[in-house]
């Protein structure tokens, strides 16, 4: 897979990907991720990407030409776009579950004010990763990195995510434990210990039922 990351900002990426899982998936070329510069496609002779809104307002706003000359001199036939928004479509697992098995990513990062509307037109999708407003789209980006690459073939055990919370029964993940068996009175539940497999799948299925239940049971509803 390759994922190409529009920002003002490439600074705030450094490190972001040099580290545990998503290091480990560059370097076996699993994925490419590449940070580019939307700027550096600015035809303004001060390099401007952004202006006042039509009709006045607050902020400035992202201008279309720097934007799409970036955006088609790396597109292909097999490319995504996806704009990072609040007002896009609320990100989900599902959703990191089908992205992670497109060959071509591109994030587009936005900032000030916003995009100009028209932006919208050579997008393929529009994400949010939540109900809030941020500064720019460089963090959701490394959201949508992180959950996307963990799930590409060979990055990591496939049985180490087809029982993450949000998965395909929709149900929060069953809580875990590890050594020692007893910490300040705090006991590990006998079933672990018995050594019964069987008994042990029950308990987590009604494990991961009830902590859904408890915490979220919009998802019950799905």
């Amino acid at each position: 897979m390759k994922i190409d990351i529009l920002t003002l900002f490439p600074n705030i990426f450094e490190g972001a990907f040099q580290e545990s899982i998503i290091k480990r998936a560059q370097e076996e070329n699993n994925v490419e991720i590449n940070i580019i510069n939307f700027r550096d496609y600015s035809k303004d002779p001060h390099n401007k990407v952004d202006d006042t809104p039509y009709g006045g307002g607050q902020g400035m706003v992202l201008m279309c030409q720097p934007i799409f000359d970036c955006i088609k001199s790396i597109k292909t036939k097999d490319s995504i776009v996806i704009m990072l928004t609040p007002d896009g479509i609320p990100y989900k697992q599902k959703m990191a579950y089908e992205l992670s098995s497109k060959k071509h990513l591109i994030l587009l990062c936005g900032h000030y004010e916003g995009f100009d509307d028209r932006i919208r037109s050579i997008c393929d999708m529009e994400i949010s990763i939540g109900d809030y407003v941020l500064t720019g789209g460089e963090i959701p980006a490394m959201v949508l990195v992180d959950s996307i690459v963990r799930l590409i073939p060979g990055v990591i055990k496939e049985e180490s995510h087809l029982d993450d919370s949000f998965g395909n029964n929709y149900l929060l993940d069953y809580p875990t434990y590890t050594k020692p068996r007893v910490y300040e009175g705090l006991e590990v539940p006998e079933i672990l210990i018995s050594g019964d497999h069987k008994k042990i799948e029950e308990y987590r299925k009604e494990a991961s039922l009830k902590k859904t239940q408890e915490r979220r049971p919009d998802l019950l509803d799905k």
